[in-house]
């Protein structure tokens, strides 16, 4: 029981699907296409792992800090201050971030670009600020949250990929970056509307704690149509990409896998956004956020065999 509850802490299925993206990232899509690597397979490992720890210590801290908001929202799943000391929380957010922010460091000399351990650094700095007063403010904190997912999607080219750059294949890797940063864009919108969808969710709690969310600020009806908005322009973009890069390559089995698991999914929340009203009604939102999410990490791999399949 006492082990459920340090999984549910660091929210180990959160955790699972960060790691899988960034193993799919390297091994489902990098190097099925046969490119050069600065990282070997055991420092992808340790790369995995630091962004692992980091994002568990995000969890932590942001929970330490939310004790009285959870014990209104969600009640029944506050940990710290009941399962779990909050001394030993803090001891156990230090451990992790600086074990995270160690590994980014070694990670960062053994490609020989040190300066790059920064990015750990700051990292646990922002997940830090957030916990402690972005989250409090309207769309800043939403926007911190889903800048870092796009950050962990772009890392993994940085340390992997960039290093190994020259003149002679800088063309090949600045297609392959290319594609990288569409995918880390949709990453950024997908994650800003389910952070707002969260918050919504969340809007009682957190009004009678202080707090300046978005729907608080501006009202759940306004706060619907953002969401209605950015669902849309997520889908229009994705639909934009399918036909101005992914049809002239042909690669159908992408554009039909994208349709079904992601666009299609967003223009539903877009419309089904406006008849939310209840906790519930936006908790199933937000479920819904998360399964595009992981549809949308797969898709990679996806890419990776229609363009094996066109080749053969």
């Amino acid at each position: 029981m006492l082990t459920m509850n340090y999984l549910k802490l660091i929210r180990y299925q959160n955790l699972m699907v960060l790691a899988i993206m960034q193993l799919i990232i390297r091994y489902g899509f990098f190097e099925q296409l046969n490119y050069y690597f600065a990282l070997t397979h055991f420092e992808y490992s340790l790369f995995v792992l630091a962004s692992v720890c980091i994002a568990a210590g995000g969890y932590i801290i942001n929970d330490i800090f939310d004790q009285e908001v959870d014990a209104l929202n969600k009640p029944n799943k506050c940990i710290i201050g009941k399962s779990i000391a909050e001394d030993f929380a803090y001891y156990l957010y230090a451990g992790l971030s600086i074990l995270g922010v160690g590994i980014g460091m070694y990670l960062s000399n053994a490609i020989g670009r040190p300066g790059f351990g920064v990015f750990f650094v700051l990292i646990v700095a922002l997940l830090y600020i957030y916990s402690s007063s972005l989250k409090q403010m309207p769309l800043v904190g939403n926007l911190v949250i889903a800048l870092l997912a796009g950050t962990s999607v772009l890392l993994v080219p940085v340390f992997d990929v960039y290093p190994v750059t020259h003149q002679g294949n800088q063309l090949a890797m600045g297609a392959l970056f290319g594609m990288v940063k569409n995918y880390a864009l949709i990453a950024v919108l997908i994650t800003l509307i389910r952070e707002i969808i969260k918050d919504a969710e969340d809007r009682e709690g957190d009004d009678a704690q202080g707090m300046q969310t978005l729907p608080i600020a501006l009202g759940i009806q306004k706060t619907n149509l953002i969401i209605a908005v950015l669902a849309m322009i997520s889908s229009g973009l994705i639909l934009y990409y399918c036909f101005t890069h992914l049809l002239e390559n042909k690669l159908f089995y992408l554009m039909g896998y994208l349709g079904l698991t992601i666009i299609a999914p967003l223009f539903f929340v877009a419309i089904r956004i406006f008849q939310a009203k209840t906790k519930a009604d936006y908790s199933q939102l937000s479920l819904l956020m998360k399964v595009i999410t992981v549809f949308g990490i797969f898709s990679l791999a996806v890419l990776t065999l229609n363009l094996i399949h066109n080749v053969g």
